[in-house]
């Protein structure tokens, strides 16, 4: 193995630069839609607030010199121009050091975003494209081959992604190992997607086999990452299968789609080059990275070398955390999923309603979301891996019944107000003239329907109400 470059694998190498810029496009749009109204100066968890509160190592971000939504929207928009241009293959038509800052921007950009994102940014995927979008800078561009080492920085990236989503669930809920969970996950999942009625409805046999092929996947097929050709290939491939089963089954933004782009940096480029003939040449011959890049690479791969430490040390513990971060740039991280298994499913649908006097008969209207079960005749959308966040974390929220998350009462306030930017990031506003008098968070218990109930009312979901998680909150 040439431990410089490895000229075999431009074709992975272009795959993961790509993807990666495509996923950093995604992410800085739904900053552009939602950032203002989640956590803006008006957000219903102001980001200038958080910067008072917390200090600048915690959470470093260049809105530390100064914030407003106009610079955050102006930061999100240079970020989506610079992905765009990165897509389009930019980076390989500058010199190399221009081709680690096109890099590197994007990253300094969404980690500013990311660090005072608040609580709508604390999902372990935003750490993941942190750190695999730093991991990015170091893997040149068509001016060099790839360079050996950032492709296994990428492939460790992976191996901990995938081991830790593996262990967490083995140690976790005990339905993992009676390989019964998903008799429940595909009802209970954060955002269902329009296959996932069906997922849920397939024998429970085959839900069996599911579970026992997502713990080959995630705890063993990682180790084969590391094998010779072709092993480390097949490898890949079963992670990216695994991944696209997930996509079919669900909503989990950008999760799965870049566990799969970075599980290409596994894949030989030559061998798949060869068996795909509609892809595009390689490169005329591309020499060894320079000298002085692989020296700043080597000491990349010593600085990952050195933060792993503690991601490794709680792989291997009994009371394994999940998706943290250990240090406030995002650089090597913990990962997992689903370590439990919601049982029954709850909702918090807000309702309103135009009667100054609420009684028994008051007629309440219901607020839809763009990927959240609401109305049971809508099928559930596929959104992924575009990120709804205030639509997940509405299913955190009913996670905790009859306890009302401090970001609830202002978005009641929103309503109320009738605030355009809130109400954009709403499927249906039920008064679309006057706002309503009051509006109120109702917890209700669903369910898929039946094969029957679904032949019967044409309905994907069966509800019933539980009582007001919020009570009915007056008009200012």
């Amino acid at each position: 193995m040439d431990w410089i470059a490895a000229p075999d694998y431009w074709l992975s190498r272009l795959v993961v630069q790509r993807g990666l810029a495509l996923i950093y496009l995604l992410a800085f749009l739904s900053a552009i839609r939602e950032f203002p109204v989640l956590a803006g100066e008006r957000g219903l968890t102001p980001a200038p607030r958080f910067l008072r509160a917390v200090p600048f190592r915690h959470a470093p971000s260049l809105f530390r010199l100064s914030y407003s939504d106009r610079l955050l929207l102006a930061t999100a928009w240079l970020g989506a121009t610079l992905a765009a241009a990165l897509v389009a293959g930019l980076g390989d038509l500058v010199p190399l050091w221009a081709s680690m800052a096109l890099w590197a921007v994007p990253w300094l950009l969404y980690l500013s975003i990311v660090n005072i994102g608040q609580v709508w940014y604390a999902f372990g995927w935003e750490s993941l494209l942190l750190e695999a979008g730093f991991l990015a800078i170091f893997l040149g561009n068509d001016d060099s081959a790839p360079p050996t080492a950032g492709r296994y920085l990428l492939i460790w990236l992976v191996f901990r992604l995938e081991l830790g989503a593996g262990l967490i669930k083995w140690r976790g809920d005990p339905c993992w190992r009676r390989l019964t969970c998903l008799y429940h996950h595909h009802e209970t999942q954060p955002m269902p997607g329009p296959l996932s009625w069906y997922f849920h409805h397939l024998p429970r046999p085959l839900h069996r086999v599911e579970a026992a092929a997502n713990h080959v996947a995630q705890l063993l097929v990682p180790f084969c990452l590391f094998l010779p050709q072709p092993a480390a290939s097949w490898a890949a491939a079963v992670v990216i299968v695994t991944q696209l089963w997930l996509v079919a089954s669900g909503n989990f933004a950008w999760l799965n789609w870049l566990t799969m782009v970075l599980a290409v940096a596994a894949v030989d480029g030559a061998l798949a080059a060869r068996w795909l003939p509609f892809l595009p040449d390689p490169p005329p011959h591309q020499p060894d990275p320079p000298v002085w890049f692989t020296a700043v690479l080597w000491t990349v791969v010593t600085l990952v070398a050195v933060l792993s430490l503690r991601p490794v040390r709680n792989l291997l513990s009994p009371a394994q955390q999940m998706n943290r971060s250990y240090d406030s740039l995002h650089l090597v991280n913990t990962y997992g999923a689903f370590g439990s298994v919601t049982r029954v499913r709850h909702e918090v649908v807000l309702e309103g309603t135009a009667d100054h006097e609420l009684s028994p008969d008051t007629r309440w209207l219901p607020y839809e979301f763009h990927g959240k079960p609401g109305d049971v005749r809508r099928l559930p959308r596929q959104f992924a891996p575009f990120h709804l966040r205030l639509d997940w974390l509405m299913w955190f929220e009913a996670l905790r019944p009859y306890s009302p998350s401090p970001w609830l009462r202002p978005l009641t306030h929103r309503l109320l107000t009738d605030d355009r930017r809130t109400l954009r990031l709403l499927r249906v506003n039920p008064f679309p003239d006057t706002p309503p008098t009051h509006v109120r968070a109702r917890l209700y218990r669903y369910r898929f329907t039946t094969r029957h109930e679904r032949h019967t009312t044409h309905a994907w979901w069966h509800r019933t109400p539980l009582g007001d998680h919020l009570p009915p909150q007056p008009r200012p």
